[in-house]
């Protein structure tokens, strides 16, 4: 068995597991908590590994000084990747420790017994986890095979439940936004009027007043550097009034003038073109024969803003001109400490990066740009502690957005009703813009303070449809296919990672198209589907999803069904959805049935959690949220202008998971953002027989799809 590549890259074994202390197994992993359970799943593998109580494992928080590096917690990978290396590590300490003890006991591991941590031979107790645990050298590693062990008792890994709702349920301190410490100051920054604007001037009465850089510091102080603005105070509402007075005292310059159709500008500039994939049509003249229809569909999706219910949040403070400590909801603490070491020229061990939860993250949102904020404040903080606060503004307009996208597709319809000569060509901006991207820092206030302009975002390299061309590539038996992606090359707004990147639109387009090629065979969408489908599990979810939500029965009144299905990356999590929409005077979304395998599930209800999450999120995307650019920048700064999905809009959701024990866990955070899409985009026309192909669906383009 070879160890998963996370023990490869953090090989000794002390680094995930510690049972330094009796009674406890305290769990160090790379992946942070952004409310999808991985504390808790992490958790329950260990008590299922381990044959413990799972109230006996403590999931630490992660940070840059005992954690394992693991990168960014993203792409649906934390279970897969994390949840197997403490799977490996697991088995290889209860080898370890079980040959051990079976050596003490003149037997061997397999004829051992272990509960609750305690050993036991020929019914009679011989030892423990922990006491065993104290003579294992403190550098063995784990990525060796794992040796026999003792016979772990069932029932240890009873469903453990969500390590962090009962705090967040009851209003406790856990959020980064309620953490405090002595001496606390509150930070503020002034930001641009619009992006690639340069701060000209600052109007000295204000600097003169406060203090400035390198004047005498006191609990009230401006910083300047280039076109980074900021403001410090010791009170909380005095920072929200200083920085409202110092923004009145800054004069800036225009800045670059932004396109007020994105979409069509992504069609217009230049572009980096790849060849994602061209397979050969081996019925390409039966295909061009009598009978075969050729379709063509154009799809779009608008900028948008990952639209956290808590805007961004961090704490720092330097201890002494050369080291410095961070708080952060960041989903990447040792990338983020790679670009602020970078950006400062500091020694990357002389950052410390810690993990605290923070409310609401879907991709690369702010978090990282506001624990620079922090850092640069409180480098004039004579060792106090500068907290930083967004706000609501400055995250819907400043935080990089997910791309917008376009989408052209085409194919043949043959007679017998098969798909042949299918092509996909998109157009985007990257899907990466996090710190350490491109060997920048990739940090908002790094950019104003050397006053430059980000560096375009751009799609990874290293895997077949990443970023843009996630899922671009049917995971249908097509004869004949060819994806080509676009990438623009520059953009005046920064766009990075957003939950599912770019599978949401290619999937909202493949699965519409299919829907329009099945009414121009006169078959029924779900039968289409299964005819070009090999993969028995893919047939599964379409199957389980469809008899859940009743697909052969009459739908009722006016209420329109829906069905999409995808493979999330084409090989992660298989899911299928069906969706009931109502479309009077707006779209109204009352029902998602939604089907999912995972392979193996650690935890069902944080399965169930995820696919619901992404559905609802995938909801609001669908029918309301659209960032809007125009002559005064973002102008889509507030819950008025910028709606996301109200409570009592919220559709019924019910989650249906396929267990299938034998397999490898798969992640289920981003798999039903483009099914779900597609769904109620088939739904809509199911509804009302009109299709509208440009995201969102407003009651706008909606009656002007009925007008056309």
């Amino acid at each position: 068995m070879t160890a998963p590549a996370p023990i490869q890259a953090n090989p000794r074994l002390a680094t995930w597991l510690d049972l330094s202390e009796p009674g406890q197994i305290v769990v160090r992993t790379g992946k942070v908590e952004l409310g999808q359970g991985i504390l808790t799943a992490i958790a329950r593998i260990v008590a299922e590994e381990l044959g413990v109580d799972p109230s006996r494992v403590v999931v630490a928080a992660a940070d840059t000084v005992d954690a394992p590096n693991e990168g960014n917690t993203a792409g649906s990978l934390s279970v897969q990747q994390s949840g197997a290396a403490v799977r490996h590590a697991c088995r290889v300490l209860l080898g370890e420790l079980s040959a051990l003890v079976a050596a003490d006991q003149g037997c061997g591991p397999t004829d051992l017994r272990i509960d609750d941590g305690g050993f036991d031979h020929a019914g009679t107790k011989v030892g423990d986890l922990w006491s065993a645990a104290a003579r294992l050298d403190a550098e063995a590693v784990a990525t060796g095979e794992p040796r026999p062990t003792a016979q772990v008792a069932t029932g240890s890994a009873a469903e453990v439940r969500r390590l962090d709702l009962t705090d967040k349920l009851l209003g406790r301190p856990r959020f980064l936004h309620d953490l405090t410490m002595p001496g606390l100051l509150h930070g503020r920054v002034v930001r641009p009027v619009r992006p690639g604007a340069r701060l000209e001037s600052v109007d000295p009465r204000i600097l003169s007043d406060w203090g400035s850089r390198g004047g005498p510091h006191a609990s009230r102080f401006v910083v300047r550097e280039g076109s980074f603005l900021g403001v410090v105070t010791d009170d909380e509402h005095a920072a929200e009034r200083a920085r409202e007075a110092l923004a009145t005292a800054a004069t800036w310059t225009d800045g670059v003038e932004l396109p007020t159709d994105p979409v069509e500008w992504l069609r217009s500039t230049p572009t980096e073109t790849t060849v994602i994939e061209r397979s050969e049509s081996a019925a390409a003249s039966e295909a061009a024969g009598e009978g075969s229809v050729t379709h063509r569909a154009a799809y779009s999706r608008p900028l948008l803003a990952h639209a956290s219910i808590a805007p961004s949040c961090a704490i720092a403070r330097w201890d002494g001109p050369d080291r410095v400590e961070v708080w952060t909801h960041s989903q990447g603490i040792y990338p983020l400490r790679a670009a602020i070491a970078q950006s400062l020229d500091l020694d990357p061990e002389a950052v410390v990066v810690r993990h605290v939860e923070g409310a609401g993250c879907y991709g690369h949102n702010a978090a990282d740009d506001a624990a620079y904020d922090a850092v640069l404040l409180a480098r004039h903080a004579d060792g106090r502690p500068v907290r930083v606060q967004w706000s609501r503004a400055d995250e819907l307009t400043w935080a990089p957005f997910g791309s917008a996208m376009s989408v052209e597709l085409a194919a043949t319809l043959r007679p017998d009703g098969r798909v042949t000569e299918w092509s996909h060509e998109l157009w985007s901006n990257g899907f990466l813009s996090r710190p350490g991207y491109a060997g920048q820092p990739g940090l908002l206030a790094d950019a104003h303070r050397r006053d430059s302009d980000p560096v375009p975002s751009v799609d990874p390299p290293g895997e077949r449809g990443y970023g843009s061309a996630r899922n671009a590539v049917p995971g249908y038996a097509f004869d004949g296919v060819e994806v080509v992606a676009h990438r623009a090359l520059e953009m005046p707004v920064r766009t990075s990672s957003l939950r599912s990147l770019g599978a949401h639109l290619n999937v909202f387009a493949i699965e519409s198209f299919l829907d329009e090629l099945a009414a121009a065979a006169g078959a029924d969408p779900l039968e289409l589907r299964l005819a070009h489908l090999h993969d028995e599990r893919a047939i599964a979810v379409l199957r389980l999803a469809a008899d859940r939500a009743g697909w052969a029965e009459p739908r009722p009144g006016d209420v329109g069904r829906g069905i999409a299905y995808a493979r999330y990356k084409n090989r992660s999590a298989y899911c299928a959805v069906v969706a009931e929409v109502e479309a009077v005077d707006r779209v109204v979304v009352r029902r998602l049935t939604i089907a999912a395998d995972v392979g193996r599930v650690v935890s069902l209800d944080g399965v169930r959690n995820q696919l619901e999450g992404g559905a609802i999120q995938a909801t609001s995307w669908t029918i309301l949220e659209r960032v809007r650019l125009g002559a005064a920048g973002v102008e889509t700064g507030d819950w008025e202008s910028y709606p996301i999905l109200r409570f009592s809009e919220v559709p019924r959701v019910d989650a249906h998971v396929i267990d299938r024990p034998d397999e490898p866990s798969l992640g289920a955070g981003e798999a039903t953002q483009g099914p779900v899409a597609a769904a109620i985009g088939n739904a809509l026309v199911d509804a009302i027989g009109v299709r509208v192909r440009d995201l969102p669906l407003t009651p706008e383009r909606v009656a002007a799809a009925i007008e056309a």
